[in-house]
């Protein structure tokens, strides 16, 4: 008779034997067919172009967060209007005041500017090697941005 942690022990060694014999299956009915350009570093058809650690604008990775954070917010608003009207006022009230977060957050977005795609990106600081310390200093125009 096994106890509870029996019980979950075997759940986890049946899961753990299933992705590993599904994992040899794969490997062995795969075909093995490796030709150089299967093993560049992009395998899209594209030839490489430059060095892989390119800087992207910050802006990217903000606008998605933002994005996801509405979108998530959002979608709490579908179950709220499907039982509505069994809820009553409480609710509406309630509502009420999660659209002002959420409306206070989109305002306070906008007004940072993070939603603008055309205003010029921060000027990053470069320094070159082999400058020693003493001559990489920033001028006043990198200082000032």
């Amino acid at each position: 008779m096994l106890t509870e942690f029996g019980r979950v022990f075997l759940f986890i060694l049946i899961g753990i034997v299933f992705v590993a014999i599904g994992l040899v299956v794969a490997w062995l009915l795969r075909p093995h067919r490796p030709y150089p350009s299967k093993r560049t570093t992009y395998e899209c058809g594209e030839t490489p172009v430059g060095d892989t650690r390119m800087r992207f604008n910050v802006r990217f990775y903000v606008i998605a967060l933002i994005f996801i954070v509405f979108d998530v917010e959002v979608v709490f608003l579908f179950p709220w209007a499907l039982v509505y009207l069994s809820l009553g006022w409480f609710a509406f009230f309630e509502m009420i005041a999660f659209l002002t977060i959420l409306f206070a957050g989109y305002a306070y977005v906008w007004r940072k500017g993070d939603l603008e795609w055309d205003r010029p990106a921060p000027r990053i600081p470069r320094y070159e090697r082999g400058v020693g310390v003493r001559e990489a200093r920033l001028t006043e125009d990198e200082i000032a941005v």
